[in-house]
């Protein structure tokens, strides 16, 4: 008789007479189990809860798209958002330049930044220059990117001026001192610095929603 109580109840259990639960204290594994598992599922979902909940917050999303503006480093948005002409500048070698030359107008300067990822234009000491900031995970990875973008000037002949700026970020500002603003050449470097592989050194971005 015990051994017909121990099958049915599995099934009814909500059903059937409590008292079944006092005779036989073994069924009440059955249960406990059920629940422990539910429990430990529970769980389960809300620790993924927990890892996905952080993206969609305002705050999350308008600190990355800042970045962005920023001109970050990061080589993710040149994947998503593939510029052919801003590869094709950066294959192109720096010429030397006269200083009887005259700077690039600002007009011819607007439509080459369209070219280049991140930059954008300032006047600093009454000259038109490019400049680009990058947010890196640490003090140690402005260093690291630093002597990267070095490499790249030095291979191209023509240098910007480079910042390493407490906690985290550098600054580069490319133009042709010896025409007092910008040439052909500084949108060729910032072609080529666009290129630096920068992934490891920017600060990891979740991308799943």
């Amino acid at each position: 008789m015990a051994t017909a109580n121990l099958s049915i109840p599995l099934l009814s259990l909500p059903h059937h007479h409590h008292h079944h639960l006092h005779l036989h204290p073994n069924l009440i594994t059955v249960p406990t189990r059920l629940r422990l598992g539910l429990r430990t599922q529970a769980l389960g979902n809300d620790m993924l809860g927990d890892f996905g909940a952080r993206d969609p917050f305002p705050a999350e999303i308008a600190s990355g798209f800042g970045e962005k503006v920023l001109g970050s480093g990061n080589t993710e948005h040149k994947i998503l958002i593939p510029n052919l002409s801003s590869l094709s500048l950066s294959q192109l070698d720096c010429s030397p330049v006269s200083p009887l030359q005259p700077p690039m107008p600002e007009d011819d300067a607007q439509k080459l930044l369209r070219k280049v990822v991140g930059w954008r234009l300032i006047v600093g000491e009454g000259e038109l220059k490019l400049q680009c900031l990058w947010k890196l995970r640490d003090y140690k990875c402005g260093v690291e990117l630093i002597n990267r973008i070095y490499k790249v000037a030095e291979a191209a002949g023509h240098f910007p001026n480079l910042h390493l700026e407490q906690p985290n970020q550098v600054r580069a500002e490319l133009w042709t001192s010896s025409i007092g603003g910008l040439s052909m050449n500084d949108f060729i470097v910032a072609a080529k610095i666009d290129d630096i592989k920068t992934s490891d050194l920017v600060p990891r971005k979740r991308v799943w929603a």
